[in-house]
């Protein structure tokens, strides 16, 4: 006896320590669970549970270094904030490709609806983000869905957008196609009703019954935005809904801040299928940019909405300086 106190760790803190090594060998050195075994002359079973128990005792700590992982934490914070059932943030994007890389998320969110092997039902609204998604879906043989619009492409005047989506759809899928009838707005309340009796009309009433998801543009209500620049409202019923509070519009609806249809003889004249608060089927809204950022975020407030596809630059902006903190 040297008269000296040798102070060994205890079993755990020793497998502690071992599980340190081995995940040391395998995270920063890339070592197989083989070679960990052979270099701290233990079994490959026990190695395995070495490199978990480390895990599990979060002595690895992981630094995801990839744009992407801002677009997830952004998802996350998103989905939380609002309830979303779904939410997918694209990486930060020039404006000029921002539809492109919204349009490739919407496509792909799209196509895992059209691989399903039973028949269902699917509703789009229409717009310029939602032409794009269509033509960037991949070509899918699917005739057992069918696809609908939940609003039309034509202005009071007659004059028609061509930013249909439902035909492009159809086009891409051979699914059944179900186009609406009516302009976005009517000239008047009567004309709603009368365009709002025919059978076609009725239709599309069932298929949103039936619908087990819906892709909707949300676009800003102001001066030159696109319920303003296609005429589907002049100068004075833009006037009418700026003063009634609306910041955003979807499928022609007018709401304002909080989410909520404004009051206004403009929305009483929405010739399209209804937008409600928590539909009973998804609602994924997708939209991008700093002119949208109100409309959006007032679409999640309200639920009318229920999952978002969007970039970056918006999904902080729609987060506002809460994110930052």
């Amino acid at each position: 006896m040297d008269g000296i106190a040798h102070d060994r760790p205890r079993p755990a803190e020793a497998r502690l320590e071992q599980a340190a090594r081995a995940a040391w060998l395998y995270y920063a050195e890339g070592r197989t669970q083989d070679e960990i075994a052979a270099q701290l002359s233990i079994s490959r079973q026990t190695a395995q549970r070495l490199v978990s128990l480390a895990v599990a005792e979060k002595l690895v700590k992981f630094r995801f270094d990839h744009p992407i992982a801002a677009c997830m934490e952004l998802a996350a914070a998103l989905t939380a904030r609002f309830g979303l059932a779904y939410c997918d943030v694209v990486p930060a994007a020039e404006p000029e490709s921002r539809l492109a890389a919204i349009a490739i998320s919407g496509a792909q969110y799209l196509e895992r609806w059209f691989a399903q092997t039973a028949p269902l039902v699917l509703g789009i609204s229409a717009g310029r983000t939602l032409r794009a998604i269509a033509t960037e879906l991949s070509p899918i043989a699917a005739p057992q869905h069918k696809v609908f619009s939940v609003c039309g492409t034509m202005a009071q005047n007659g004059c028609v957008t061509s930013f249909d989506a439902v035909m492009r759809l159809a086009e891409r899928t051979g699914a059944q196609c179900y186009p609406m009838p009516t302009p976005v707005i009517a000239a008047s309340l009567a004309e709603r009703e009368v365009l709002q009796t025919q059978q076609s009309f009725r239709v599309l009433q069932e298929l949103q019954l039936q619908a087990r998801c819906l892709i909707l543009g949300i676009g800003p209500v102001g001066w030159r935005a696109q319920i303003h620049a296609n005429a589907f409202v002049n100068d004075a019923e833009l006037a009418e809904l700026i003063e009634a509070g609306a910041v955003g519009e979807i499928a022609g609806w007018s709401f304002d801040a909080r989410g909520r249809l404004v009051k206004a003889r403009v929305n009483d004249r929405v010739a399209g299928l209804p937008v409600r608060a928590d539909p009973p089927c998804a609602a994924v809204g997708v939209a991008g940019g700093a002119d949208k950022v109100a409309a959006i975020r007032a679409a999640l407030q309200g639920r009318l909405v229920t999952a978002l596809i969007t970039d970056e630059p918006t999904a902080r902006a729609v987060l506002g300086p809460r994110q930052e903190a």
